[in-house]
């Protein structure tokens, strides 16, 4: 494994970057040294510094990490629009599998903390939900994507903080009202905010 270890130093970086970013899903941003990610990715310290000489330098690295994660989350849900649209309901089924998944949901909110904290993040944080946005507004409009990715933002809170997601019932109920009622507010408009009256 030292062998292995030593021919592959993309693999061992990338291990410290896993090891890191669960561990951050798991202890939060602040809890996250060198020597606990070093001990979850079966290195030796000096490898966890080789890599990144500060804990700044760790953290970005899992957050971009996790970011990645919630991105290929998000690929899955433009698989479902586009291969069923985005009636409600179907908002509400990919949406569901979304924040059932609990690592997923976690990692969002642990971006989205991270953001709050330290505006270095929020960048990374805006990613996702400007992806949801922009892979929605194909379907229903930029003013409506906006509201529902924003019901989204505040689902996955409540899914890692009750463990569990709203049913797809509460969610299509949700998501049909604030379609209904973003394009009332677009007065008969393109779906951008430009309505007519």
């Amino acid at each position: 494994m030292t062998a292995r270890r030593r021919r592959d130093p993309a693999g061992r970086r990338r291990e410290i970057v896993e090891a890191a970013a669960a561990l951050v899903i798991e202890v939060g941003l602040g809890g996250l040294t060198h020597r606990m990610v070093a001990n979850r990715a079966q290195v030796a310290l000096g490898s966890t510094t080789h890599y990144f000489a500060t804990l700044d330098d760790l953290r970005e690295a899992a957050l971009r990490h996790l970011a990645d994660q919630v991105d290929s989350g998000l690929a899955e849900v433009k698989r479902s629009l586009d291969e069923h649209g985005a009636d409600p309901a179907v908002l509400a089924e990919a949406l569901f599998a979304y924040l059932a998944d609990t690592h997923l949901v976690r990692a969002d909110t642990c971006l989205l903390s991270a953001a709050v904290v330290d505006p270095h993040f929020r960048s990374l944080a805006l990613q996702t939900f400007d992806r949801l946005v922009a892979l929605m507004s194909a379907y229903v409009g930029v003013r409506e994507a906006t509201a529902v990715a924003v019901f989204a933002q505040g689902a996955a809170a409540h899914a890692a903080l009750h463990e569990e997601p709203l049913d797809v019932a509460s969610l299509t109920e949700a998501i049909a009202r604030l379609l209904a009622a973003t394009g009332e507010c677009a007065g008969g408009g393109d779906g951008n905010g430009n309505g007519n009256g």
